[in-house]
């Protein structure tokens, strides 16, 4: 996680020397080149990060260093954070006070200082400057140190195959060993055995896709060595590809196994053309093991779909990966087998096999219910179910047993050893900013529901979707959520009426690996009796607390000494308040979750916790107002309301907020209108819903005022419309909905039709005529309770682009 740490580190202290203003640069003292020397000091460790990640699972000493260098880089970023939030700070008055000369980001001469506020803004300056120097002195202590640890530099391979071995695979299999499997089976034997291919290709390419441990090469040996299937094809090769992908060893391997004799050339040229000598004309089964780039110049390189070309038709060449994104650049999607689970029945039965192996009695004598519930920790997993029959065949009594069942998995060395060795593999596969999304995940129990929208505004609330390229941070986000998907660390996927993927799951054994890469740093705490004993010794190392089953009351106080937090979830409790002074304890948070609480109110004080990028306030339904203090949270991105059925009103001051960019209101049944403040917010992507003010009200937010939100996307709702029917369609038009082309769905609900017996409104025919005229990309359309005339209605019939249409109570 450091690597990924360090990298958004330098580019912060680069912006402060290059994107900041001379003005915030200076702003005390010699701050700017302490920035430099930190830099440099950080560039100097980034260079060894990458092997120091790999020691630290061996080395408790290198674990401590870079624990050490996580604190400091945390501790940097938070005080950049604070620069920033001046400087933010500073823009918003000059907004509001525009008649006032203003004062700029620099550190003011005594003579200067002539109010109270400026002297308070200069001692601020001097603090900020003060530990910006004292971070920097710590760091050269920690860069000094490394020295000691005799690291090799990032670009030095090997350092993978040091300390985590590479398994080499091989085709043969001892079949009396292999438990389940058998539709998977039957349906790839299905495939290498069909007359011909159903897209009237000469060839076949079938991927495996799955997960480190699930048995993708043990399906891929069973096939090859089927009777069938040899008897098939007329020339058959297994080769174990691994990291890197090699072309020349590759294609000497394959001639290898072809029979031919080992070829001393290393020109690819040659290699490719003496294959080709080898299988032209012939049936030819190729099952290229454990492939890991998704690099398509390398494959192309390879020239096997050429090859292939000459080959009998029939031929295949069958795959076995973790990445989805092989099958992708293989162009074979579409004859991809993605692996499951071992069925519950299966996992038992290859455990058993194992752990009672040569002593099937102990199975009357109380173990083999002991090992049913130690098997339900597999989930599934092949590996996992392998790696503890083996552990527990060594034990002797049940005492022994039931330690192994009581234990957390990743306390267990043989599982550390075995099950999370794949998966580590998978880890360090990841870009670094990718591996901080996946460790993430720890602040979720397990068999928890995680939503994509919110898991991806998690990640942003923690800077982890930064791009140098000015992306959109959302689109990165689903870039980052797809590669965690296509390599199995999300499963379970639940998509929408529309295709697309909305929540997924974790598997409990990717749960526990991530858990303990994490341990220290993320805790997850049922509050059950002697919790809150445990709390107490969690202190400031903890960066993401997460309490479920809080009793009713308020915030735990024993959770204050985490005074380093950055995230705080609370889930399925009945928190009812919380203190000004527990705010005061946790000025580091950067997400705050307390969703589906019975919170009634939120302390003034949340405007010191400067560095919120997060807030989920959502289903408390006692909650009737925010206080105007919320608008001093400048960093804020993600403001969520959700279903607070008696939330009345929300701050006048909502354009302070200059870095919104998500605010959900659904389901605020009680508020009246949006505040007018709400349509200068330039970041503003996602408003769930829109309500129209009933009647004139200079305060509320018009829905003219959309036409200027041109960055909006996703879902769009708009309510209340029909009171006055003229206003509405003239807002409408203002609106632009037209230009909204990022917008992908779209509902509507007219106010006081709901009664089916209600007078038909004439004003509401001329409202959907405005209504419907969105952009083409419109995906999905609602209209509800629209009495107006079902003519209007027909310029539907133009969105092109429209793929479901839902029209409800809406009368002729």
């Amino acid at each position: 996680m450091a690597d990924a740490l360090i990298a958004e580190l330098l580019k912060q202290l680069a912006s402060v020397v290059f994107e900041y203003p001379k003005q915030a640069v200076t702003l005390v003292l010699n701050a700017e080149e302490d920035v430099h020397s930190f830099s440099s000091n950080l560039k100097a460790i980034q260079a060894v990060l990458e092997d120091a990640e790999k020691k630290q699972l061996k080395e408790a000493r290198v674990r401590d260093w870079l624990q050490k260098l996580k604190d400091v880089s945390y501790e940097m970023v938070d005080v950049l954070d604070e620069w920033n939030t001046e400087i933010l700070k500073q823009q918003v008055e000059q907004g509001e006070n525009a008649f006032v000369a203003k004062t700029k980001v620099c550190f003011p001469t005594p003579a200067d200082c002539f109010c109270f506020g400026q002297v308070n803004k200069a001692i601020h300056h001097h603090n900020i400057a003060r530990s910006i120097k004292k971070l920097n002195e710590k760091l050269t202590v920690i860069a000094a140190e490394k020295e000691k640890y005799e690291f090799h530099l990032s670009t030095i391979r090997g350092t993978d195959e040091q300390l985590i071995q590479l398994q080499k695979t091989s085709s043969l299999v001892d079949i009396s060993t292999i438990f389940g499997r058998e539709e998977e089976k039957e349906y790839l034997l299905s495939m290498l055995l069909r007359e011909s291919n159903q897209d009237g290709g000469r060839f076949l390419v079938i991927p495996i896709v799955g997960m480190g441990g699930l048995g993708k090469t043990t399906l891929a040996q069973l096939a090859y060595n089927d009777e069938t299937v040899t008897a098939r094809f007329d020339k058959k090769v297994w080769v174990c590809v691994s990291d890197p992908f090699d072309e020349i060893k590759i294609s000497k391997a394959i001639i290898e196994n072809l029979g031919g004799t080992q070829s001393t050339s290393n020109e690819l040229e040659t290699l490719l053309l003496c294959i080709r000598s080898q299988v032209e004309n012939k049936k030819f089964l190729l099952v290229l093991d454990d492939v890991w780039t998704e690099d398509k110049t390398k494959w192309e390189n390879l020239k096997l779909p050429v090859i292939m070309q000459s080959c009998a038709e029939g031929s295949t060449i069958l795959v076995t990966t973790r990445k989805q994104g092989v099958a992708k650049m293989m162009k074979a999607t579409g004859s991809m087998i993605k692996l499951d689970r071992l069925k519950d029945r299966d996992c038992l039965a290859l455990f058993n096999s194992i752990a009672f192996l040569d002593r099937e009695e102990d199975e009357a004598n109380g173990f083999g219910a002991i090992g049913e519930e130690i098997v339900k920790k597999c989930k599934g997993l092949p590996l996992a179910a392998k790696t503890l029959g083996r552990l527990v065949w060594y034990k002797k009594t049940r005492k022994e047993w039931q330690e192994v069942l009581n234990s957390k998995i990743w306390e267990l060395e043989e599982v550390e050893e075995q099950v999370f060795r794949p998966l580590l593999l998978s880890y360090y596969d990841l870009a670094p900013a990718v591996k901080m999304c996946l460790l993430y995940c720890a602040i979720f129990p397990k068999d928890c529901v995680l939503s994509k929208d919110i898991l991806i505004e998690l990640w942003m609330s923690q800077d982890y979707l930064n791009s140098e390229k000015n992306k959109q941070k959302r689109r990165i986000g689903q870039h980052y959520f797809e590669s965690l998907a296509m390599r199995s660390f999300f499963q379970d996927f639940y998509k929408d009426e529309m295709g697309n993927i909305r929540e997924c799951k974790m598997h409990d054994i990717v749960h526990d690996f991530v858990h303990f890469l994490t341990e220290k740093e993320f805790i997850v705490i049922e509050m059950v009796e002697g919790a809150n004993q445990r709390m107490e010794l969690l202190g400031d190392k903890v960066r993401h607390l997460t309490l479920t089953s809080v009793p009713e009351g308020p915030l735990p106080t024993s959770c204050y000494g985490c005074k380093n937090m950055r995230s705080l979830m609370l889930l399925n409790s009945r928190l009812t308040t919380i203190s000004p002074n527990s705010i005061l304890q946790m000025k580091c948070l950067r997400t705050l979750n307390l969703c589906s609480n019975m919170l009634n109110e939120v302390p003034k004080e949340i405007s010191e916790l400067i560095h919120l990028r997060y807030m989920n306030l959502s289903d408390n339904e006692a909650l009737k107002e925010l206080p105007d203090a919320v608008c001093d949270l400048y960093n804020l991105q993600t403001l969520d309301l959700k279903c607070c059925e008696e939330l009345e009103r929300l701050p006048k001051a909502m354009g302070k907020l200059i870095n919104l960019k998500h605010l959900y209101v659904a389901g605020c049944s009680k508020l009246r209108y949006l505040p007018k403040g709400i349509g200068s917010l330039k970041s503003l992507q996602v408003l769930d819903c829109f309500y129209v003010c009933e009647g004139d009200n200079d305060e509320a937010l018009k829905l003219g005022y959309l036409g200027i939100m041109d960055q909006l996307q996703g879902r769009l709702r708009i309510e209340r419309l029909g009171h006055n029917a003229e206003d509405d369609a003239s807002e409408i038009e203002k609106a632009q909905l037209g230009s909204k082309e990022h917008i992908s769905d779209f509902f509507v609900v007219f106010q006081g039709n709901e009664n089916p017996d209600a007078v038909q409104r004439n004003g509401d025919a001329e409202i959907v005529k405005a209504l419907l005229q969105p952009n083409q990309n419109l995906e999905s359309l609602s209209i509800y309770y629209c009495h107006g005339t079902t003519e209007s209605l027909y310029r539907i019939k133009s969105l092109r682009n429209l793929r479901q249409l839902s029209l409800n109570g809406c009368g002729s």
